[in-house]
């Protein structure tokens, strides 16, 4: 056997290896106790859920996602709980996001495991967009991705200066999954397109202010919230929206800020207004300004992934 066939079969081995190995972690993953990844208690008159693997900025593994949707069914139904809430544990993301890298490399080996692990997703996104109760989620500091999934479509979602929240799925190749293609198109103008396809970051007031966000609260008034919400009695939708209302109103930083968008925001209605991709690059490179080639770099970056 000469070198190049030496070369071959060592990389053929290694890459057999690898597979196997991530396959074999998948499955303990699948089957192991989930309950530290993810705490479900009540307290008071809400269900809480709190993301608990900060050392993995809270990313969504396949376990929390198959332990949270019961359970969200369950207080759905429960006639003692009137009021969800979400939140990640650690101070420095919500959820980064689908703990999916695993999956993606052992998908060609395994491609049941994809499909699950999506498919559940997916659905716990749809329950949460459908549940009967009042949903709040703390989407303090990074929220991307699957982290988007599990809190933009509930009724209500609340910000602080240190979200940062972006849809930044492109830069892998996919598409701006969990939801995107319903909540994106509905943002102001284009704006949503232009999330989608660049994976532009918001962060802080910006968040709210684009509409991801229902409401803002100073980060150091953020544990008060929670717990004046746990503390209601009984509370009906509109309580539960007095609340939030009374700490958004008090907030106070970057109270007077503009929308880091503001002045760029014609160009994005108008470059971002096609019905294909190609035709929002012609306009971005026919536009030639620096804000539009900045982005025409960005979305070739995309595709040259």
């Amino acid at each position: 056997m000469g070198l190049p066939e030496v070369w071959s079969f060592m990389c053929r081995f290694n890459s057999f290896k690898r597979t196997n190995i991530i396959l074999q972690h998948l499955r303990m993953s699948m089957h192991m106790d989930a309950a530290g990844e993810v705490l479900l208690e009540r307290r008071g008159c809400a269900g809480v859920i709190t993301l608990n693997r900060p050392k993995f900025l809270n990313a969504l593994t396949f376990n929390m996602v198959r332990h949270i949707y019961p359970q969200l069914k369950n207080w759905e139904q429960d006639p003692e709980t009137f009021m969800i809430i979400i939140k990640g544990a650690g101070g420095k993301a919500f959820c980064s996001g689908g703990d999916i890298r695993a999956i993606s490399e052992a998908g060609g080996a395994d491609q049941k495991i994809t499909q699950d692990f999506f498919r559940e997703e997916y659905r716990l996104n749809n329950a949460i967009g459908s549940c009967q109760k009042p949903y709040v989620a703390l989407i303090h500091g990074i929220t991307m991705g699957g982290g988007v999934g599990v809190s933009v479509h509930g009724q209500f979602r609340v910000a602080t200066e240190k979200s940062l929240f972006a849809m930044p799925e492109t830069a892998i190749g996919l598409f701006p999954d969990v939801g995107g293609g319903y909540f994106l198109p509905r943002l102001q103008g284009k704006l949503g397109y232009f999330l989608a396809l660049t994976g532009f970051r918001l962060k802080g007031r910006d968040v709210y202010t684009a509409g991801i966000a229902t409401h803002f609260v100073d980060s150091e008034k953020l544990g008060m919230l929670e717990e004046d919400l746990i503390a209601l009695k009984s509370p009906s939708k509109e309580n539960i929206a007095d609340v939030l209302e009374a700490y958004h109103t008090k907030s106070k930083i970057d109270q007077d800020k503009s929308f880091i968008l503001e002045e760029h925001m014609d160009k994005i209605n108008s470059c971002f207004s096609a019905n294909t991709v190609e035709q929002i690059i012609e306009n971005l490179q026919q536009d030639g300004s620096s804000f539009a080639l900045e982005q025409l770099k960005v979305i070739y970056g995309s595709f040259l992934l």
